[in-house]
């Protein structure tokens, strides 16, 4: 679990947002939460085949310490928990979803769509 930070930690806001949501795994999930609302641990595995387990279980423990995902544990047997975004993680989607369409026009750039082409300098 990451060590809990104060604000002369940092010097930027930018740093604080990058906190929260930095890292290759945290924004998929926040995504995939504001896609589907509710999720189950193996759900998540399934929409993200290249995640480890310790490492979805890690960016979960911290999204929640952060207050930004929900961890509902039902008593049942088998277990069941679900996660899902608070309040406070619903303010994040404005941020997801510009990096969604920022990267669908890098994609589209990549594989030669017109946005790409007008990107290097070329005319179709």
């Amino acid at each position: 679990m990451k060590k809990q930070r104060q604000p002369s930690d940092f010097t930027c806001p930018v740093e604080w947002t990058l906190d929260v949501i930095g890292g290759k795994w945290k924004s998929v999930i926040l995504f995939y939460l504001m896609e589907k609302e509710t999720l189950r641990f193996n759900e998540f595995r399934r929409l993200m085949p290249r995640i480890t387990l310790q490492m979805l279980t890690n960016q979960l423990r911290e999204l929640e310490a952060d207050g930004v995902v929900h961890r509902e544990v039902y008593p049942q047997v088998p277990p069941k928990v679900e996660y899902s975004l608070t309040p406070f993680g619903k303010s994040l989607e404005p941020i997801i979803r510009l990096m969604l369409e920022w990267g669908r026009r890098h994609e589209k750039r990549l594989h030669g769509g017109s946005e790409g082409k007008e990107a290097r300098g070329t005319s179709m």
